[in-house]
């Protein structure tokens, strides 16, 4: 087993990605029970079963963890306001797969823009390339993708837990060096 380094916290103007930590079950679970939200996440189950949100966040904190998951954390410094989360997956030949979810109330925000323009820019996986993939139903996320340098690379699909169902989806990528 590989002790992973530390995650790091990054900052924007706006709002901190922090490590996803165990107080957040309560408000990540609200959230992603939403259905509008599931539906755009390949990996959000709906109805959401119990225990789902928990073990995510176990995962997301152990030392061998294959996946950095960051809360958009919007409160100042006495609270927290999770408004989404924001991950890196580990691929080979130091590259990472970007995946992000904005919760409902901070829809058309451009919190979803400033995440991932943090997350560029922090490289903190020091990755050679990321890469991302987005609903062909949802463009608002592929216009994110774009407005942070991500180029398209062609279709795919992948396979929706919410929807029960294959979605059609655009793929993009980032030459980080």
């Amino acid at each position: 087993m590989v002790e992973l380094a530390h995650q790091p916290t990054l900052q924007t103007d706006r709002f901190s990605l922090r490590p996803v930590r165990i107080s957040d079950l309560t408000r990540i679970e609200h959230y992603a029970a939403d259905v509008r939200l599931a539906m755009n996440t390949s990996r959000i189950p709906h109805p959401l079963p119990p225990g789902v949100i928990g073990a995510f966040i176990e995962r997301s904190m152990a030392p061998d963890r294959e996946e950095d998951v960051w809360v958009m954390d919007g409160g100042a410094e006495h609270g927290e306001e999770v408004m989404g989360v924001i991950s890196l997956v580990r691929l080979d030949r130091n590259q990472s797969e970007v995946g992000y979810w904005v919760a409902p109330p901070f829809w058309n925000t451009h919190l979803a823009s400033d995440a991932v323009q943090a997350l560029v820019t922090g490289n903190p996986l020091n990755n050679a390339t990321m890469f991302a993939s987005v609903f062909h139903d949802n463009p608002a996320s592929a216009k994110v993708l774009t407005n942070a340098g991500f180029a398209y690379l062609g279709d795919a699909e992948t396979f929706c837990l919410a929807r029960g169902a294959t979605v059609p989806t655009w793929t993009y990528s980032l030459k980080l060096r």
